[in-house]
């Protein structure tokens, strides 16, 4: 059997197509809802609501018990660390600086995983170890800016992106922890926990006057269409992540998965017309030599 069609490669690999497409629908409907902070929340809030109803439709259906103990705990700390970190992530997008936000989250949404598999599950290989190295340089390449400049952030900005990153890390860490109890109970109760925060979230920010601009938003049909397009991408994604942790090893799911912006980037440019830079064109070639490595 070909190495590239392991079931966990091949779905970590999904995984990323699924939630490169879920942010690039997710991207659109927050520019349709205003472009602001609220309108970011309020794109979050839907997206989660409409996937959570359909994953408790089809929990029922299924017959699955509900989960308790660590893997309930595991489902609402994956919700809670995502909706944060998404925040954060919107946040530092906002206040400019996308390239290097975007990079520096990347990067640690693969390497805190990566750590904490080594641990738990042992070393991975020289192979694999280099595959993964390969992989965080084209997560760079790919994600940062397409001139190749990076401009210097704002130390808070940074910071934001830093907390993001740790954020997405730690998410991909507890939904392995929750896939115990199966796959869809564990993303029902992720979305439980990012539904939870995100609006705790808005009515924080809805309440402050300082940040009245940033909380408006309109939810208008162009918004919403994107807006349910998001829930059906990123839930599949996350999905078809659980399942690749559950089929092999973390690290591996989740560097191959962290290469999803790839995907944003190639329907940016067939939808949108936006040019792939020759920076993020290397960046994806040697994406696909670090999925040879990884993948043996």
């Amino acid at each position: 059997m070909n190495v590239l069609f392991q079931g966990n490669v091949l779905l970590g690999l999904l995984a990323a197509l699924f939630w490169g497409g879920g942010d690039f629908s997710g991207g659109m409907g927050v520019k349709h809802a205003g472009g602001t902070l609220g309108a970011a929340l309020r794109v979050l809030l839907l997206s989660h609501s409409a996937s959570f109803c359909v994953l408790l439709l089809i929990a029922a259906l299924r017959g699955d018990p509900f989960p308790h103990g660590a893997p309930l705990a595991w489902g609402l700390v994956a919700g809670v660390t995502g909706g944060l970190s998404l925040a954060c992530f919107y946040i530092a997008l906002a206040r400019g600086s996308m390239g290097a936000s975007a990079a520096v989250s990347g990067l640690l949404a693969a390497a805190i995983p990566a750590v904490v598999s080594g641990f738990s599950e042992g070393f991975p290989g020289t192979g694999h170890l280099l595959g993964f190295l390969i992989a965080g340089v084209a997560i760079w390449l790919i994600a940062a800016a397409p001139t190749g400049v990076l401009e210097a952030p704002a130390q808070s900005t940074m910071g934001l992106a830093i907390v993001a990153g740790a954020g997405f890390g730690l998410y991909f860490v507890a939904l392995k922890m929750a896939g115990s109890a199966g796959v869809i109970w564990p993303m029902a109760n992720a979305r439980m926990g990012s539904i939870s925060t995100c609006a705790l979230l808005l009515l924080w920010v809805s309440s402050r006057p300082r940040m009245a601009e940033q909380a408006r938003a309109r939810l208008n049909r162009a918004a919403v269409l994107w807006t349910l397009s998001t829930a059906a991408l990123d839930t599949s994604g996350n999905l078809l992540f659980l399942s690749a942790t559950r089929a092999g090893r973390l690290d591996v799911a989740a560097v191959l998965a962290s290469l999803y912006p790839a995907s944003t980037i190639l329907l940016a440019a067939w939808v949108l017309k936006e040019r792939c830079s020759r920076r993020q064109g290397f960046g994806m070639d040697i994406a696909a030599v670090a999925v040879v490595l990884i993948s043996f």
